[in-house]
């Protein structure tokens, strides 16, 4: 007897622990739970938010949690033609959070079909919004608002899963790799033709700033050669009437001065040769410091001629 009550006794302790694990259940800080009893939620604590240990009937109630943070969702690099007829591809994704746990878990139940579904309602709004904007428009001009009006298609689409749309980003919008090579060469034969341009316009300038520059020093030394050329003038002058004024006054010292002059120039060392008599004017003053000329010797008289013989 002793042995089937201790038996009893484990089997109620563990159909109790059975109960009381079925019927306890843990909600996250990033979670949000649907309490549902045959597939509906229960009434009055059917959505619970509140984060801890919470009740629910083991056995007829489950409990179906749900992610309570935002979302993301990448969206698969797509091609899109802009009005201006230029194709670009576009990578994109999405920002969403579950606001209606209910209607989420009926329309979709799980967030990789929610996503499945997301995804195709992101790419259509990107091919229409995109679709009525040129490249420029897309690329920098209006590119934030572009992308407000795609969230807010997807916010609009999305309602019916029990979602909103937090946020939705262009992350790159580019040419396709044939056309951007194509842009690119033709932005570099562009960039090339202004960099000529400029290098010509530059040497345009260089060469006048040149010319210029050579003028003022053809007109700066001409100048300059004029006014040595005159001070030179004056200089000479003054220095042959300073001459003139001073020797003017010994007429003999004067040439004695010349004549030292002309020795120093004409006596110097080179290989020209002078034959000159001594006794010329040029060496007067070799022989006499006064330069007085050396007297000539006086003719030797003639012998007288012999007499006649007598005839006989």
């Amino acid at each position: 007897m002793k042995s089937v009550s201790a038996l009893a006794i484990i089997a109620a302790a563990v159909i109790l622990l059975v109960l009381a694990t079925g019927s306890l259940f843990t909600v996250q800080q990033t979670q949000q739970a649907l309490v549902l009893r045959f597939g509906e939620p229960v009434a009055g604590r059917g959505l619970v938010t509140k984060p801890g240990l919470h009740f629910k009937i083991p056995f007829i109630e489950n409990v179906v949690y749900l992610d309570n943070r935002i979302l993301d969702l990448e969206a698969p690099k797509q091609e899109v033609l802009a009005s201006d007829n230029t194709r670009i591809e576009v990578d994109s994704f999405l920002r969403y959070r579950i606001v209606d746990p209910l209607k989420f878990y009926q329309t979709v139940g799980t967030i990789e079909r929610a996503n499945s579904q997301l995804g195709f309602v992101l790419n259509s709004a990107v091919r229409r919004v995109l679709g009525e904007a040129n490249l420029t428009q897309i690329v920098r001009d209006d590119r934030a608002s572009l992308m407000a009006r795609i969230r807010d298609q997807v916010e609009a689409e999305g309602s019916r899963l029990g979602i909103v749309a937090v946020d939705v980003r262009i992350r790159r919008a580019d040419l396709p790799r044939q056309i951007s090579e194509r842009v690119y060469s033709r932005m570099q034969t562009e960039r090339a033709r202004e960099a000529a341009e400029f290098r010509a316009q530059g040497s345009e300038q260089a060469q006048k700033i040149v010319a210029g520059a050579d003028r003022n020093v053809v007109v700066l030394k001409g100048e300059a050669q004029r006014q040595a050329d005159q001070t030179r003038g004056e200089g000479d002058a003054e220095r042959n009437r300073i001459f003139a004024a001073s020797f003017g006054k010994d007429p003999d010292f004067f040439a004695f001065f010349r004549s030292m002059q002309a020795y120093e120039n004409g006596l110097q060392s080179s290989d020209t040769r002078m034959v000159i008599s001594p006794k010329s004017e040029f060496f007067r003053f070799f022989g006499s410091p006064s330069g007085a000329r050396a007297e000539a010797p006086a003719p030797l008289a003639k012998e007288p001629a012999a007499a006649p013989a007598a005839s006989p």
